[in-house]
């Protein structure tokens, strides 16, 4: 089979994956829903594989479908930069650029520079996915990826930053510790309700406590008595008087401020995780990839400096 021939009907599949209907895509390509239909059917043939599930109002990817639609859109967006290789314009930010970001700290943190990065860059097309887990930014086909934590040891085809730490502390709301009291010292924690994060796996995280030596970090296992998968979800935690929690600090800086939050052992704060940048090497030079992790890389850096994002 050419070429060619595995190209026809792959703008319709990816059309049809993302407006979730055969009539939204038509109405999207300027054809007849039966048209796509027919067209979805013929690939569906070719490949060997069923790529939507249909019911009467909504059509939706089965595994072999997402697989695929992960390839194609990765094929199309590469067409994409062969064409625009070919015209000046292309010096120019321009187009879609995926971007996969933590949960909470892409939210609070990086998407308001990507939004305000966007003023700048109108042409930018931002697609953004926010999750706790790891990826690796080939095999997810995204261009750019910031990480909390986790391994600094990638392959050379991923290029990388590290752009700081966090900084953790102890805290819980005026009401929990004026029922309480507040710890004096770390094994009084032992007597008061804890609140830990936990993983979707079972795990639950440790609390990181400053060591006897400069710069030792000690990292004890508490028994909670609430655990929650979620860093927002945390907060409200605390803010309902359920205990005493251990979070970074940009997490609760808000709180701190308006005294709905109280920090309690303050010379237990210590280094939490990692904030890592990484993204797809042979991309990097992109114009839009290359001023995302500019401003990027200036922006989380100088708030770690500034105790911003601390």
């Amino acid at each position: 089979m050419f070429a060619s021939e595995r190209l026809k009907g792959i703008d319709v599949f990816v059309c049809v994956a993302e407006s979730g209907s055969f009539k939204a895509a038509a109405d999207r390509l300027n054809l007849t829903a039966s048209a796509v239909s027919k067209g979805v059917a013929r690939l569906e043939n070719r490949l060997g594989v069923r790529l939507f599930e249909r019911t009467t109002r909504r059509v939706s990817l089965t595994d072999a479908g997402t697989a695929f639609y992960r390839t194609c859109t990765g094929v199309l967006t590469d067409l994409e930069e062969a064409e625009l290789s070919l015209h000046a314009e292309h010096t120019e930010p321009r187009g879609r650029v995926r971007l996969h970001l933590p949960g909470a700290f892409g939210r609070s943190q990086v998407l308001p520079i990507i939004l305000r990065c966007l003023q700048d860059y109108p042409l930018l097309v931002p697609h953004i996915s926010f999750s706790d887990h790891s990826i690796d930014p080939l095999q997810e086909g995204v261009d750019i990826v910031v990480t909390l934590g986790g391994t600094n040891v990638w392959p050379e085809t991923v290029g990388h930053r590290h752009l700081g730490r966090e900084w953790h502390v102890l805290c819980a709301s005026p009401s929990y510790l004026a029922e309480h009291g507040a710890p004096l010292t770390e094994s009084e924690l032992e007597y008061h309700q804890c609140i830990a994060y936990g993983w979707p796996d079972g795990k639950i995280s440790s609390w990181n406590f400053a060591g006897s030596r400069p710069g030792e970090i000690v990292r004890r296992q508490m028994t909670p008595t609430l655990i929650v998968g979620d860093g927002e979800g945390l907060v409200m935690a605390l803010l309902s008087g359920c205990g005493v929690a251990q979070l970074p600090s940009w997490l609760i800086q808000r709180q701190l401020e308006e005294g709905t939050l109280v920090q309690v052992l303050a010379h237990s704060a210590t280094d939490g995780m990692t904030i890592n940048l990484l993204w797809q090497k042979h991309r990097e030079t992109l114009p839009k990839v290359a001023v995302l992790l500019d401003v990027l890389t200036a922006h989380l850096t100088r708030g770690l400096e500034h105790g911003e994002i601390s």
